[in-house]
């Protein structure tokens, strides 16, 4: 099965927003990624709700929204007013976790975890079977640009293991560090789809970038 391809416009020249978007739209990607940084949980700032607003009106893609924030159910309602169709939380930012899956739901979204390098799988037994999507984090997060962390590929293999035993329908994301290399070490681990910054904005011609990432 080919990966599902999601680019994360933390990549994208801002400059040229809209230019970008229109490529991504053109091309075979099937996800647009929205990483928001808070300054709380990680140490950085992206961007907030006018920035996504205009985001939402230009891409044809759905969006892929992951929440790097403390509180994330807080903003249930404006993420879902951008016509989202997956929202992302971190387990480390969600002490009621099963509840604020629950809301996401609730609201028409589909709920996706997201889990940092130093997070085990293990920690997910419990919720995977009621989360649409599983993200690891291949890089920690915070900033674009950095490189792979090894023991990402380990990680896929067992959250694989954990969907297959518990019957979780979960899909299985990876950001951070993905290009055409690691890429396909992922895919080959057991990932389902793969977000793609630097590898695609940075590439001569991203379109062809994503044609091939699509078929690793």
């Amino acid at each position: 099965m080919k990966p599902i391809i999601s680019p994360s416009i933390l990549s994208a020249d801002f400059g040229n927003l809209a230019r970008d978007i229109d490529m991504l739209n053109r091309s075979e990607a099937d996800w647009l990624h929205i990483d928001i940084m808070d300054g709380v949980f990680v140490p950085n700032i992206s961007f907030g709700f006018p920035v996504l607003k205009h985001v939402a009106r230009l891409t044809r893609k759905p969006l892929d929204v992951h929440l790097m924030i403390v509180q994330p159910e807080k903003f249930i309602a404006e993420i879902k007013a951008l016509g989202t169709e997956i929202m992302n939380v971190h387990y480390e930012t969600c002490p009621h976790l099963h509840r604020v899956v629950e809301q996401i739901r609730e609201a028409g979204m589909k709920p996706a975890v997201t889990i940092n390098p130093a997070t085990p799988v293990t920690l997910l037994k419990d919720i995977v079977r009621e989360v649409d999507m599983v993200l690891v984090m291949g890089v920690n997060p915070g900033f674009g640009g950095q490189k792979f962390i090894e023991n990402t590929v380990e990680k896929v293999r067992d959250l694989r293991e954990l969907i297959t035993r518990t019957g979780s329908k979960a899909l299985i994301e990876v950001d951070g560090g993905v290009n055409l290399e690691t890429g396909a070490r992922l895919m080959k681990a057991g990932a389902d789809a793969l977000v793609v910054g630097n590898a695609v904005f940075s590439a001569s011609i991203p379109e062809e970038m994503i044609h091939a990432l699509k078929n690793l």
